[in-house]
């Protein structure tokens, strides 16, 4: 999957920018509070998108 591809499905689940790092994008879920880390890649692992976008839209208080 391209990049752009799944920062657009990550803005579409609501997730907004919150920082850069070193080698990679901090993305958070304002309704969940779940940040995740996005590689800098112009390509990305399919299952590792899926991955990233299942995780967005849980957050960790819900797991406890």
């Amino acid at each position: 999957m391209k990049r752009n591809e799944l920062l657009k499905q990550l803005n579409k689940e609501g997730c907004i920018f919150l920082r850069s790092g070193s080698k990679h994008d901090i993305y958070i879920n304002p309704k969940t509070g779940q940040k995740q880390a996005i590689p800098r890649h112009s390509e990305i692992d399919n299952s590792l998108a899926v991955l990233l976008c299942l995780l967005s839209l849980f957050s960790r208080k819900n797991s406890d």
